[in-house]
């Protein structure tokens, strides 16, 4: 295996051996990494107190000292650190007690060139994924608010608690609320409270896909079940084994595949599209809507038995609109984070500011706040954000005329226009409400300065 460059760690040798010690350091040497080496578990300990080391080679058997030994203590100064045993006395044993006591891997003498590279290099590949794992949750971390479900209102606290009470269990979940109110963000946490943390979570949009697309999404296909099936899709469920799968506005799942779904729910069965092997999943299901099913199922859109299957734990969550002392804590929060994503610093808002905030209804609940903040975070030039940073439809919300009202009809438009936008996730789907396409949608807006 040739190096490849910029794989270069900072490796500890620990063996009494002075030709394995020689020979260990030459032939990672020569592959460009740096190499201390020590004959003894007292100067092994005293280097890994010095510097950091990224890998560690440790001899089984240290004169006196069992090499199994160093490895608690030299995890506990370096979590990170990755550990190699070598040893003449391989056996299933030594290598399941290796593991067990926190060795990432072990190599039998005697050893051969190839095998150290190989040892070595599967560390690199791994050093690599936690370090883009890493950085991938500090980008998560800052694209997103951090979830804060600290609130003044009663019944958000009631759902709170009751996410905590339920988290625990494998019970599925029906979080329903308006969009915005964040039924996702409080499904997350779900997830992050429960025993099923360390494994993947998936939020699925049900009306993001067609009714074909949405069940090889979900439940995968074989390669050739229908045209542009290239290969293998494990599907959703698979992929979130041992974890939690959303899915957001169930409400909108297909007829079609509201049976399939029922199925998984009560057995944890499931086939891929086009195959015939039954398969097993153990994932909980936390579903979200923001419509109302018990009207679906009377008109005959959702099954009656798939509604009562998924509303084992149903957790309603309030409108912003309904909490207005949530609106300041809320803003404040987020102020703080897109504040510090836009590399500014800001004191807070205006008392008009903030009253303008608790007046206004947020038909887009959360979402729309968080919108409205970023907003005035990014154009306002003062540290404290006055009412001339807000949205112009936000300060006027008290003289938003009413259908009926001897207004102009462009005002009525531009009202209902903002107050769509501020609602949806996409201009698509506002164009979708409205009954317009999105280039008629881009004129509006352009006609009102929206």
């Amino acid at each position: 295996m040739e190096p490849v460059k910029g794989q270069s760690l900072n490796i500890l040798v620990v063996d009494d051996e002075i030709n394995i010690r020689k020979t260990l350091s030459s032939c990672l040497e020569t592959e460009g990494h740096k190499v201390i080496a020590v004959s003894n578990f007292e100067d092994a300990l005293a280097e890994a107190s010095r510097r950091s080391f990224e890998l560690v080679f440790v001899d089984l058997r240290l004169g006196t000292h069992d090499g199994l030994d160093l490895i608690p203590p030299l995890l506990a100064a370096s979590p990170w650190m990755k550990i190699i045993i070598i040893t003449a006395y391989a056996s299933i044993d030594t290598a399941v007690e290796a593991m067990r006591r926190g060795a990432t891997d072990y190599i039998p003498k005697p050893f051969t060139p190839a095998q150290v590279k190989l040892a070595v290099h599967k560390v690199f590949e791994m050093r690599t994924l936690e370090q883009r794992v890493a950085a991938l949750q500090e980008d998560l971390g800052r694209s997103h608010p951090e979830a804060d479900f600290t609130s003044a209102s009663p019944v958000m606290q009631r759902a709170v608690n009751l996410a905590r009470q339920v988290a625990s269990s494998d019970a599925t979940v029906l979080l329903r609320g308006e969009s915005g109110t964040g039924k996702s963000v409080l499904a997350r946490a779900i997830h992050s409270w429960s025993n099923r943390a360390a494994k993947a979570i998936s939020i699925v949009s049900c009306p993001s896909f067609s009714s074909e697309l949405l069940e090889s999404e979900l439940f995968g296909h074989i390669k050739g079940a229908f045209t542009g099936a290239v290969r293998d899709n494990p599907g959703r469920i698979a992929t979130c084994e041992g974890g939690t799968l959303v899915l957001d506005e169930i409400g909108d799942l297909p007829l079609s595949l509201q049976p399939k779904l029922l199925r998984f729910l009560q057995d944890r069965d499931f086939e891929r599209v086009g195959d015939y092997v039954t398969r097993k999943a153990n994932v909980r299901v936390i579903a979200a809507t923001s419509v109302d099913l018990e009207e679906a199922v009377k008109e005959g859109r959702f099954r009656e038995d798939l509604f009562y299957r998924l509303n084992v734990i149903q957790i309603e969550i309030p409108p912003l609109r309904e909490r207005p002392d949530d609106v300041v804590l809320l803003a404040q929060r987020l102020l703080s984070f897109y504040g510090r994503i836009n590399h500014r610093s800001f004191s807070g808002f205006t008392k008009e500011a903030l009253q303008a905030l608790r007046q206004y209804h947020w038909p887009g609940n959360v979402r729309e706040l968080s919108n409205v903040v970023e907003r005035s975070a990014i154009l306002c030039r003062t540290d404290q954000i006055g009412i001339a940073c807000l949205p112009v439809n936000l300060v006027e919300d008290e003289s938003t005329p009413n259908i009926g009202d001897p207004v102009a009809l462009d005002r009525i438009e531009e009202q209902h226009i903002r107050r769509i936008l501020a609602s949806t996730k996409s201009l698509q789907e506002a164009a979708d409400i409205l009954g317009i396409d999105q280039a008629t949608l881009w004129r509006r807006r352009k006609k009102y300065g929206i």
